[in-house]
C-alpha cells in the first residue's frame, strides 16, 4: 500500500470492506451455531416425545425389549449434547474472539486515516501560510517599485528641492526594505512547505499506509484462521459424535431375540397351575340317597392342622363347639372368611391384580428400594448429627440450630420410610408364610365328648411387648407416615430401642405405635 500513497480513497474502500466481510463471517458463524443450537433442541424434544419414562405402564411391565430403545434416546440426547458444545465452542472461541478483534481493527483503521487526515490538513494549513506570504511579498514589492519611481520623478523635477528628494528616497528605502523582508518572509514559508510536502509523501503517509497494509494482513490472517477453527471445531467433536452412533450401533447387536421373549415369559409367569378336568356328575346317587335317610350320620372326627406354617409349632387345643363352627363355615365355601378371622393382610391396590410370583417378586424390589433410601437417609442424619456436635463444641463453625430443620425434616423422611418397609414386609410374609390346609379324619374309636378337633399353626403372630418406659423431653408432631405424636412429658411404652438410625418405636396411652427420634424422649 506504499506505492498506492496517491490512491488514499481506494485504500480506504478496500479496508473497510476486508473489516465488513469479518464481520459477515462472524455473523455467519452465529447463525450456524443457532443452527446447531436448534437442531440440538429438536432432538432433546425428539428424544422426549419417544421416550416413555415414568410412565405406569412401563413401570409395571420393565420389559427387556423396551430398554434397548431408550438406550438408543438416552444416546440421542448425549448425541444433542455434543451438538449444543459445538455451538458454544463455535460461539466462544470464534464469535467472541474474531469480534474482539474485529473492534480493535476497526479502532486501529480509524486511528491510521485520522493521522493522514491530520498531515495533509497541516500540509493545506503550511500551504495557506505559504500563500499569504507570497501575496504579501508581491504587494509589498509592487509598492518598493512605485516609490523608486516617484523618486526618480522628484529627482527630475525643477521645482524640487533638496528636502523632497530626500524624503522621497527614504521611503523608496522604506519601501524596498519591507519588501525584502517579504520576501524573506516568503521564501522561508516556502521552505518550510516544501519540507513538511517532503516528510508528509515520503514518511508519514508511507509509513501509515504500511500500518494500514500490516492491518489488513491480520485481518486477512484471522479470517483465514476463522476458517480453519470452524472445520477443526466440529472435526473435533466428531469422535465423541462418532462414540454415540457406535453406542446406537452395539445397541442394535447386542440385542437377543431369544433372550427377549425368555425375559417376557419369566417376566409374567404367574406359576398357576392348569385346571383341573371336569368331573363326572353321576345323576342317578339320587336314588342311593333317599334310601338312606333313615340312617344316622355320625359326626366325622376332624383334625384342623398348621394354620400357618412357620419354622417353630406351637399345638392349641380348641374346643368342639368352635371347631365345630368353623368347619360348617367351611362347608358353606365361606373359608376366605374363616381365614380373616385370624389375620387380615394389608392390601396393595398397585399390586393386588398381579399373579402371585409376580406380587412377590414386586414386594421384594420395593422393599430392596426402601431400604437403599432408608439408609441414604440414615447417613444424611448421622452426618448431621455429627456436623451439629462439632458446631456444639466450636461455635465458629457454624450455628447448631441451623441444623435442627434438617435434622426434623429428615427424622420424618426415616419415620416415613420405616412405616413403608414394615408395610410392605407385612405384605410380603403373609403371601409367603401363609400356608393352610384342613384334613378331616372319620375315627370312630375317639369319643365325642375328647377333644377331637386338634388345631396345629406355626409361631404366634408377632405381638409388640413394651420392653420400657419412656418420658417425652419435647413435643413432636409425628405427621410423616410411620412416626407418632406425643407431647412433653407424656408417659409411653418402649417397644424398640435405637437401631442405630437415632428413632426409637414407643407406644402411647391411647394404642398409638409409631417411630419418635430417639434424642426427644428419656427412657425411664
Amino acid at each position: 500500500m506504499v506505492c498506492l500513497q496517491d490512491q488514499h480513497d481506494v485504500i480506504e474502500r478496500h479496508t473497510q470492506s476486508g473489516l465488513d466481510l469479518l464481520e459477515r463471517y462472524v455473523k455467519f458463524v452465529k447463525d450456524r451455531a443457532e443452527v446447531e443450537q436448534n437442531y440440538a433442541k429438536q432432538l432433546r424434544n425428539l428424544s422426549k416425545k419417544y421416550s416413555r419414562r415414568g410412565v405406569k405402564e412401563d413401570q409395571d411391565t420393565k420389559l427387556i425389549n423396551q430398554q434397548p430403545f431408550q438406550d438408543v434416546l438416552n444416546e440421542l440426547n448425549n448425541y444433542a449434547a455434543h451438538r449444543e458444545q459445538l455451538s458454544e465452542i463455535m460461539t466462544v472461541n470464534i464469535c467472541v474472539e474474531l469480534s474482539r478483534n474485529l473492534q480493535e481493527l476497526r479502532q486501529e483503521r480509524k486511528n491510521h486515516l485520522c493521522e493522514v487526515k491530520k498531515a495533509q490538513q497541516n500540509l493545506e494549513s503550511s500551504f495557506k501560510l505559504l500563500e499569504t506570504s507570497k501575496k504579501r511579498f508581491e504587494k509589498e514589492w509592487r509598492e518598493a517599485e512605485k516609490a523608486n519611481q516617484q523618486t526618480e520623478r522628484v529627482q527630475q523635477e525643477v521645482s524640487a528641492t533638496k528636502a523632497d528628494v530626500e524624503k522621497a528616497k527614504q521611503h523608496a528605502h522604506f519601501r524596498v526594505h519591507l519588501a525584502d523582508e517579504c520576501k524573506n518572509e516568503y521564501a522561508l514559508q516556502l521552505q518550510r512547505y516544501n519540507q513538511e510536502q517532503n516528510n508528509l509523501y515520503h514518511s508519514e503517509i508511507p509509513s501509515v499506509y504500511k500500518k494500514l497494509q500490516e492491518m489488513e494482513e491480520r485481518c486477512i490472517k484471522l479470517l483465514a484462521d476463522g476458517y480453519v477453527q470452524f472445520s477443526e471445531t466440529e472435526k473435533n467433536m466428531l469422535p465423541n459424535i462418532n462414540k454415540c452412533l457406535d453406542a446406537i450401533i452395539s445397541t442394535g447387536r447386542n440385542i437377543n431375540e431369544k433372550q427377549e421373549t425368555m425375559a417376557l415369559i419369566e417376566q409374567y409367569r404367574s406359576g398357576a397351575v392348569p385346571p383341573a378336568d371336569v368331573e363326572f356328575e353321576d345323576y342317578s346317587q339320587t336314588v342311593r340317597a333317599a334310601a338312606s335317610d333313615n340312617t344316622v350320620t355320625h359326626l366325622p372326627k376332624v383334625r384342623i392342622k398348621q394354620l400357618f406354617h412357620k419354622k417353630n409349632k406351637v399345638g392349641t387345643v380348641w374346643s368342639n363347639s368352635f371347631l365345630l363352627e368353623i368347619c360348617i363355615q367351611m362347608c358353606h365355601k365361606q373359608f376366605k372368611t374363616f381365614i380373616h378371622l385370624f389375620w387380615e393382610p394389608p392390601s396393595l391396590e398397585d399390586l393386588s391384580r398381579l399373579p402371585p410370583d409376580q406380587r412377590s417378586r414386586r414386594l421384594q424390589e420395593k422393599i430392596n428400594d426402601i431400604q437403599k433410601e432408608l439408609q441414604r437417609e440414615t447417613e444424611k442424619s448421622e452426618a448431621l448429627m455429627k456436623m451439629k456436635g462439632v458446631y456444639e463444641q466450636n461455635s465458629q463453625l457454624g450455628d447448631p440450630s441451623s441444623l435442627q430443620p434438617q435434622i426434623i425434616q429428615i427424622a420424618h423422611n426415616i419415620a416415613r420410610l420405616r412405616g413403608e418397609l414394615n408395610k410392605y414386609q407385612v405384605h410380603t410374609h403373609t403371601h409367603t408364610h401363609t400356608c393352610i390346609y384342613i384334613t378331616v379324619v372319620s375315627d370312630p374309636s375317639v369319643s365325642p365328648s375328647d377333644n377331637i378337633y386338634e388345631c396345629e399353626f406355626d409361631d404366634d403372630f408377632d405381638v409388640d411387648v413394651p420392653i420400657g418406659q419412656c418420658t417425652a423431653l419435647y413435643d413432636f408432631d409425628g405427621s410423616s407416615e410411620g412416626a407418632v405424636s406425643m407431647q412433653v412429658g407424656e408417659q409411653l411404652s418402649l417397644m424398640q430401642e435405637d437401631q442405630g438410625d437415632g428413632w426409637v418405636r414407643v407406644q402411647r396411652a391411647n394404642g398409638d405405635v409409631g417411630y419418635v427420634p430417639a434424642s426427644y424422649i428419656q427412657i425411664m
